[in-house]
């Protein structure tokens, strides 16, 4: 699937970002505001929606929450500089990833990309290649997980970073090399991201047998999932 759908009531900046995504190589419905674009995002027919924080009817925090009730896909917010805590929230509500206003079409067509590279295929993996660390499975060709036997309900950017944390399981990866795997592109300077992300995840994973977190955090070192 290469479909992205456009939400944003900049009739300007859609048209020129949907040009751009066109030209390279995906297809592109707009929609101009918040309540037709969660509608149009629950229609199935889309690999990946774009979408503003502000807009008329119901901004984007708003849609976001409407389309996470009912779908896990891959959401890819826009935001003001300096709008950190629509940022914040916006991750914690399960967004995969944002970006900065204004950015250039090139840089948001990459951001599209690496979401989709790594929601779409898992080059590492042959047929039938499954994870397990103590009570997590995962099969990351199926895009799938569960816990204790009982299924996760992860983002596309939640599974990415869970994923590598499995593939590392026992020791600490950094929040570089997190970013890197997980969202395809370098950590940025005050970036927040992957924290926010890391502790959503903590909400949903189950604990160990002495009630603490599988997902610790190790000083200075970054991230690491608890072999049981």
């Amino acid at each position: 699937m290469n479909q992205v759908l456009l939400i944003d009531d900049d009739t300007e900046l859609v048209g020129m970002f949907a040009e751009y995504l066109e030209q390279e190589g995906f297809r592109v419905a707009c929609a101009h505001d918040g309540e037709t674009g969660a509608r149009e995002a629950l229609s199935g027919q889309y690999a990946i929606a774009i979408l503003d924080v502000m807009m008329p009817r119901m901004n984007g925090i708003e849609t976001l929450r409407r389309i996470r009730a009912a779908s896990r896909m891959p959401i890819l917010m826009l935001t003001g500089r300096g709008d950190d805590a629509d940022r914040i929230l916006g991750l914690e509500l399960g967004a995969d990833d944002y970006v900065t206003k204004p950015c250039t079409p090139r840089e948001l067509t990459a951001r599209v990309r690496a979401i989709l590279r790594r929601t779409q295929s898992s080059p590492n993996d042959g047929p039938g290649i499954t994870l397990t660390v103590g009570k997590l499975t995962m099969l990351p060709e199926q895009r799938r997980a569960t816990w204790d036997g009982q299924p996760l309900e992860l983002t596309s950017t939640e599974f990415n970073l869970l994923e590598v944390l499995a593939r590392n399981a026992g020791r600490p990866v950094s929040k570089n090399d997190l970013s890197e795997q997980g969202l395809g592109r370098p950590l940025a300077r005050f970036d927040r991201n992957i924290d926010v992300h890391l502790s959503s995840l903590r909400h949903k994973l189950g604990t160990l047998a002495d009630g603490r977190s599988c997902l610790q955090t190790v000083y200075r070192l970054g991230y690491q999932l608890i072999r049981e």
